[in-house]
């Protein structure tokens, strides 16, 4: 299908996060350095996990994926964001801005089944410790993370297909800095009302399934390490804690946005950086600060440096 012949409009003109001239300077500056940190940590948690031998249990295995996943998932709207702070006139091309939809959508739906994968894991390793290493095979945790990429490629394919079928005539401004799918409805020349609807049942019901799968598991979780020693009920809610953590900085946002119908609130974008850029930062620093396994990883990474650059000299 060409997507230009579906509409008379030709390009976007995003609005971004703010009109302020001296706002978007100084937006410039600390998206730039969240986006470096995003990447820089990720990268890190990636070639921990793959250099140590230590670091090869299925939940560093899912780990390394989710790092992956937040690379990508924050490459699709930050660098764009970063680059329009630069300009007077944000203008995305209709094209580009379906391929931005799908990224956000794969990506992000991809990040929400590998959480979940994660959360099963945990439940079967901390309620199910004696048959741990029979389910949680190299072999299943690898279907587990392709069923994740295949299941946020759908969903995607879903909202994209709903959304390039729609005419746009104009206006062609988005009140947000990236395309997504409630302000393009917004600006469609046809009644939305049934996209509309398909559209939270599609992103919504994922989110909020998935939130409660997370609930109901570590809930369990928590009932469960009533039976376990302090030490290993610390170990335990050490690590499910960072998981916990990072599930509600991300659902949290992704429930409030895509939950309910299309709306004006201008907070959508607002509330959008927490998962598009404030998370994929510090998922890292989250998994890291609460994980001794993968502190003392990247220590022994560090030194292995530090003594390889010194035999060279």
């Amino acid at each position: 299908m060409n997507m230009e012949n579906v509409s008379s409009v030709k390009e976007f003109i995003l609005l971004g996060l703010s009109k302020n001239q001296g706002v978007q300077k100084i937006c410039f500056v600390v998206f730039l350095f969240f986006y470096m940190i995003i990447v820089a940590g990720n990268l890190l948690i990636i070639i921990t996990v793959i250099s140590s031998q230590r670091l090869n249990s299925p939940m560093y295995f899912f780990l390394c994926y989710l790092s992956i996943v937040d690379i990508c998932y924050s490459s699709v709207t930050a660098p764009k964001m970063i680059a329009d702070f630069l300009v007077e006139k944000k203008t995305i091309s209709f094209v580009g801005c379906i391929a931005q939809l799908f990224g956000v959508h794969f990506f992000g739906c991809t990040e929400i089944f590998i959480l979940t994968v994660m959360a099963y894991d945990r439940y079967i390793a901390i309620c199910r410790p004696l048959h741990y290493t029979t389910l949680m095979t190299r072999r299943v945790c690898g279907w587990m993370v392709i069923s994740s990429w295949v299941g946020g490629f759908v969903h995607s394919m879903v909202q994209t297909l709903l959304t390039i079928r729609l005419p746009f005539c104009g206006p062609n401004k988005i009140d947000h800095y990236f395309c997504d799918v409630h302000p393009l409805l917004q600006l469609s020349c046809t009644d939305t009302y049934v996209v509309g609807i398909i559209v939270v049942a599609n992103s919504g019901m994922i989110a909020l399934s998935c939130f409660f799968i997370l609930v109901m598991s570590y809930i369990v979780i928590l009932f469960s390490l009533k039976r376990r020693t302090s030490e290993g009920r610390h170990k335990a809610l050490s690590t499910c804690g960072s998981h916990i953590t990072v599930v509600i900085l991300f659902f949290g946002p992704c429930t409030f946005t895509y939950i309910r119908p299309s709306s004006n609130l201008s907070e959508d974008k607002r509330v959008a950086v927490f998962y598009t850029v404030i998370t994929p930062m510090l998922n890292p620093l989250i998994y890291t600060l609460r994980n001794e396994e993968v502190k003392s990883a990247m220590r022994k990474l560090w030194n292995r440096k530090v003594r390889s650059e010194k035999s060279e000299v």
